[in-house]
């Protein structure tokens, strides 16, 4: 079973690039409907293991990408196709809203 790995600024490009989909979870200890998302996130880690690469990033010790892909709101959950952004939730949803975004990505 998967599991959201945690992502920091320095490694961010080396892990997000690349071939396939990645999905980063912006979020903060802080935030209650990050807390809401956390265990959907986790979810999602392990059924997609070997399809997405599935990250959690804190924005209070990253500062650095959140200020580069806009995130002005946590929980942001951001798709990337590729290396490229292709999608993105703002707010909390539920595991179906991921699995739709993701399964389309897939397709």
């Amino acid at each position: 079973m998967g599991k959201a790995t945690e992502l920091n600024d320095d490694k961010f490009e080396s892990e997000i690039g690349g071939k396939g989909v990645a999905m980063v979870d912006f979020w903060a200890t802080w935030c209650g409907p990050c807390k809401k998302v956390a265990p959907i996130v986790e979810e999602l880690a392990g059924t997609y293991a070997d399809k997405v690469r599935v990250y959690k990033m804190d924005v209070d010790q990253n500062q650095g990408a959140p200020a580069r892909f806009g995130v002005m709101s946590i929980p942001t959950i951001v798709f990337f196709k590729d290396g490229k952004e292709v999608d993105r939730m703002v707010g909390a949803a539920n595991k179906q809203a991921f699995q739709e975004r993701i399964d389309k990505l897939l397709a």
